[in-house]
Formats: C-alpha cells, sequence, structure tokens
C-alpha cells in the first residue's frame, strides 16, 4: 500500500513515506504504483536520490525498458543540453513544447521515470497535463464530433517550432524521419478514451491546413489551462514517473550553459493507439 496526496485537480499526486530503500524491497511498490499511476497520471517522490542502479532494478518491475546499446548504462539516458552529456542536446529543445512521447511509433511509451541529478538555477521545471481530462472536459457533441478525426504525426512537425527556416540540409534529415497518423481521440483498452495532441501533430487529415491547424491549437490550449496543469519545482533528488499515455509534458526553458541533467528510464508501451 502507498500513501498519496493529490497536487492537482486533474493530474499529479505526491506518494509519501517511500524511500530508497523501498524501491529495492517492498515487493508491492511497483504495482501500487502502476494504479496509482492509472488513476493521477503523475508521481511524484520527493527526495529520494535514486542511484541509477536501483532506478533500474525499480523500472524492470514495472515493465519492459527501453534500451540504449552504445549508452555506459544502456537503460539511463541523460537529458541535459550539454552536448557533451547527450547526443541529442539540440532536439531535447523540442521538450519546451507540450508533446507525448513516442507519438511517430508504432506503439508509444507505457511511463517515464526522470530523476533529478542537477537543476537548473532558473526554469527547468516540468508541466503535466491529462488527455483523459482533455476529453473527458469536451461536450458529448464535440465528442461525438472529434471522435472520427485522424491526425498526422510527425517528428518535423515538432522541430519546425524550433526552427520554421530550416536548411536544405536539416530538412532533407526531417524528411528521413517516420511519421504517422492517429486517431485524434485514443479509445483505450481500459475504456477510458484521450486526446492524442502536442508539438508532433501536425494536421487534421482530410481538412484544410489552416482550419485544423486551429483546432488542435484550440484543443491543446484547453488541456493545458492553467488550473489542469501539475507544475513540478525540482529539488534534488527528486523522481517523478508519468504515464505517457494519459499526460502531456512539457519543460519550461531554461539556459542552456546550465548543469540541469535529469537520468531518465523508459518503460515501452504495449497499447498502440486506436
Amino acid at each position: 500500500m502507498i500513501s498519496l496526496q493529490k497536487l492537482g485537480a486533474t493530474v499529479g499526486a505526491e506518494v509519501l513515506g517511500v524511500d530508497r530503500d523501498r524501491f529495492v524491497h517492498d515487493e508491492d511498490l511497483p504495482s501500487a504504483c502502476l494504479q496509482a499511476l492509472e488513476d493521477n497520471g503523475v508521481l511524484v517522490f520527493r527526495g529520494v536520490h535514486l542511484d541509477d542502479q536501483t532506478q533500474v532494478a525499480f523500472c524492470n518491475r514495472l515493465g519492459d525498458i527501453h534500451r540504449f546499446p552504445t549508452h555506459p548504462i544502456p537503460e539511463i539516458s541523460i537529458v541535459s543540453l550539454d552536448p557533451s552529456k547527450s547526443a541529442v542536446a539540440e532536439y531535447l529543445k523540442g521538450t519546451f513544447d507540450w508533446h507525448i512521447d513516442g507519438t511517430t511509433d508504432e506503439v508509444p511509451n507505457m511511463a517515464t521515470v526522470l530523476s533529478a541529478h542537477a537543476l537548473a538555477e532558473d526554469g527547468g521545471q516540468t508541466e503535466f497535463a491529462s488527455t483523459y481530462a482533455a476529453y473527458d472536459l469536451l461536450s458529448p457533441d464535440e465528442q461525438q464530433r472529434y471522435g472520427s478525426l485522424r491526425v498526422l504525426h510527425s517528428f518535423e512537425a515538432h522541430q519546425r517550432r524550433l526552427n520554421p527556416n530550416p536548411s536544405p540540409e536539416v530538412e532533407a534529415d526531417w524528411a528521413t524521419r517516420p511519421k504517422r497518423e492517429h486517431p485524434l481521440v485514443w479509445r483505450h483498452r481500459s475504456g477510458r478514451c484521450s486526446l492524442v495532441l502536442g508539438a508532433t501533430a501536425s494536421h487534421v487529415v482530410g481538412w484544410d491546413i489552416a482550419p485544423g491547424q486551429k483546432l488542435l491549437e484550440d484543443l491543446l490550449a484547453r488541456a493545458t489551462a492553467g488550473d489542469r496543469v501539475y507544475r513540478h519545482e525540482w529539488s534534488l533528488g527528486d523522481t517523478v514517473i508519468w504515464d505517457n499515455r494519459g499526460v502531456l509534458h512539457r519543460v519550461c526553458p531554461y539556459d542552456p550553459t546550465s548543469p540541469r541533467e535529469m537520468h531518465r528510464t523508459t518503460i515501452l508501451g504495449d497499447e498502440a493507439i486506436a
């Protein structure tokens, strides 16, 4: 059993009374966390100071983990804007926009586990909004009208927000990246519904570009209105887990020269968007 304290009206809960030892030895903690994640979207563990080995061991009990064969610890990726620490530092600036991880993959990630190893002096908070709540708060008429729409998601749509005037070489690189069409409304096998939104959403299939983009921008603005967002103010040693299937997230901008460093483990998904 775990004790929870709600952090937001529609998303987020702090897990109370769990120290690093419980991550290793409490056999019931993973299943309790998975249920709490389904119910709350985001779980916050304050000041637990997980080392990489403990984080990986715990994540292995939550599900299958994404591995990077070239990383020193294959289950850990470093989130940093320092190119010497992260080969994708430049692309990580795209995380300043609201997004769902893996929308151009056949099956998006189930969850992300992120631990704070160094902090930004200013900025660097992480914000979360529930895509389940985004759907539930639509009117019945909107739920019906939007239920049949499909949206194209692409790496290019995400990166063009950062770089609206790319060089031909950059555009050519974007063109090699996958694109994927998804329903706007994800009907989960649990019976719940969520909206699939964010920076990778290029346009509504079959609509003129401008009105389709306006609809997507309006839905995103409503989903991430102030009272629907939980903003996590990081402290050193915090660990946060979020349900990527039902949560949008973004990082608040911070200085690229900042020492901010997060250690991320990704739990693979097993449910395609349908």
